[in-house]
């Protein structure tokens, strides 16, 4: 794929077009607007399909894999409250906008990507653009026990449940920010975890991701 590696006063400018944009669709947290300014979405676009970089849509990437709206990654965004230096671990790393939008709120990252492709990918992309997360390839359905617990996770795939595997790797005053539902829509759930038994769960609003997929999942 041709990167389109070069950040000029055009594309600086649809950011702040789409941070307004997001602004008018309820999105207020100036962490996440500051975030969604600076991260060049289009560095994750063939050059061909640029004019797609800044519009509020999600786009195909590839392996029957989409980068996501950015209304949904500021959305999911912000009901973390990512604070800097917080432990997030990411279910699906996809194209890696996400993972970049975390770390430029200070959360030291660790994601997983299921699809090899797309984890190939990334982990050429995101460090040539500054970012280093810690990179995993696998079944993220699963999380990532190895380096639990997590002061926050973030799944980016539509789950048909929540994973209990995942809920325990979170600690304690954690938040989790999941999608549940059909393979068609999902409502957005936020649980903490509130005591080691002991989470509150919040259903949110209506999205439509792609399928979580794996072992605690499709």
């Amino acid at each position: 794929m041709a990167y389109k590696f070069v950040d000029n006063y055009r594309e600086k400018g649809a950011r702040k077009q789409l941070v307004q944009l997001l602004k008018t669709r309820g999105i207020s947290d100036q962490h996440v607007l500051n975030a969604i300014a600076k991260v060049p979405r289009h560095f994750f676009f063939d050059e061909t399909f640029w004019n797609q970089a800044y519009k509020d849509i999600a786009f195909p990437i590839g392996d029957g894999q989409t980068i996501s709206q950015p209304y949904t990654v500021a959305y999911q965004s912000e009901l973390l409250h990512v604070k800097k230096g917080d432990k997030v671990l990411e279910i699906g790393t996809g194209s890696g906008y996400q993972t970049c939008i975390l770390m430029e709120l200070g959360a030291e990252v660790y994601t997983i990507e299921r699809q090899e492709n797309l984890y190939n990918r990334t982990i050429q992309v995101l460090p040539y653009m500054g970012y280093k997360p810690h990179f995993f390839c696998g079944d993220g359905s699963k999380g990532v026990e190895k380096h639990a617990p997590y002061d926050k996770i973030i799944v980016t795939a539509g789950a048909p449940f929540v994973p209990e595997i995942m809920l325990k790797q979170l600690k304690i005053g954690g938040i989790f920010v999941i999608p549940v539902g059909d393979e068609k829509e999902q409502k957005m759930m936020t649980i903490i975890r509130a005591g080691e038994n002991d989470f509150d769960r919040i259903e949110l609003d209506t999205f439509r991701f792609v399928p979580l997929v794996g072992d605690q999942a499709w």
